[in-house]
């Protein structure tokens, strides 16, 4: 018997337990509200505002940069390559300056990297979740005490404790070395909270398939679950050198107000960084257009290169060393 037209379109019934879904012949769009819109343009407009203030930045730091370089006292080869730092003697040596900043984020580096990474290994592998949920949210509470409270802290308390220490003929009032330490205790935070996320990424199969090999807890730690995330490892170590690099309260107020008169790696003495210098420098009364206020700028120029290559860096290992988990 032939089916009718009508009969064509009436509903079959279904079978119990039977779902039927009907087809649509036209694709489903996404609803876009007003809202939506209003949204998506906030947006885009505050991606553009972001664009253009870094371009301005970097445009005005260029500019006088430019302007600083092309008086004739100033030469760019003695900029880096100077051992003397005297602007008001014509002297723009730029190497003591970067000496005491290289001597500062080490020492920094040196209390962050493995206090950071033990904090993350424990957080992460050995702490339970109640635990973690508490020592977590204390130990970021150091991200939010302000830089110049570590400051006066490394000139009032870690610079006696380490006269004490290696006494007080050896170790001068303002030193390298007390800022160093302070500055890793601030970026401490950072590193901890960046390697945690790393090693929870990696995903809990790895672990499980170590242990049912017989891996102990600290085998499977240091031979899988730290390879695995160290990718993130690296870029939280090297973000972590970038803010010690670009720290100026606790060197301006802890390492010294003057460059030093020689290079040299010894953290005992006094030693101006080149954020310190900016922020002693700007502060005075330096006439605009001057000789010694344009060369802030080629300062701040030389330390965004500086950073921006840390930067660099850092992408390019993690991308070398990412691992990518289905």
């Amino acid at each position: 018997m032939a089916t009718t037209e009508a009969g064509r379109n009436q509903p079959t019934p279904s079978s119990p337990g039977v779902v039927r879904v009907a087809h649509h012949d036209k694709p489903l769009t996404k609803t876009m509200r007003p809202i939506d819109s209003i949204v998506r343009i906030v947006m885009f407009a505050c991606g553009i505002l972001s664009i253009f203030t870094t371009a301005g930045i970097v445009i005005v730091l260029g500019t006088q940069a430019f302007a600083f370089f092309q008086r004739e006292a100033v030469d760019i080869i003695e900029f880096l390559t100077g051992s003397t730092w005297v602007p008001q003697g014509g002297q723009f040596g730029f190497l003591p300056l970067l000496n005491s900043t290289i001597v500062t984020s080490f020492w920094a580096m040196v209390v962050a990297l493995p206090l950071g990474l033990g904090a993350a290994v424990y957080m992460s592998e050995y702490a339970r979740a109640g635990v973690r949920d508490r020592i977590k949210p204390v130990l970021e509470l150091l991200a939010g005490i302000p830089t110049v409270t570590y400051g006066y802290f490394a000139l009032t308390f870690m610079t006696p404790v380490l006269r004490s220490i290696f006494g007080e003929n050896n170790i001068q009032i303002y030193n390298m070395l007390s800022a160093g330490l302070v500055m890793g205790i601030m970026i401490l935070p950072t590193i901890a909270s960046m390697s945690e996320d790393a090693l929870r990424a990696v995903p809990g199969s790895l672990r499980d398939a170590s242990y049912g090999l017989g891996a102990t807890k600290f085998e499977t730690t240091s031979k899988v679950v730290i390879p695995a995330a160290l990718s993130g490892l690296i870029a939280a170590f090297i973000v972590g050198i970038a803010r010690a690099v670009g720290e100026t309260m606790i060197v301006a107020l802890a390492a010294g107000a003057g460059p030093l008169s020689s290079l040299t790696l010894d953290p005992r003495i006094a030693g101006e960084t080149i954020t310190g210098h900016i922020a002693r420098i700007s502060g005075g009364d330096l006439p605009y257009g001057s000789i010694d206020y344009e060369s802030l700028f080629a300062l701040g120029l030389a330390l965004f290169v500086f950073t921006l290559g840390l930067n660099i860096i850092s992408q390019r290992i993690t991308k070398r060393f990412r691992e990518v988990y289905q």
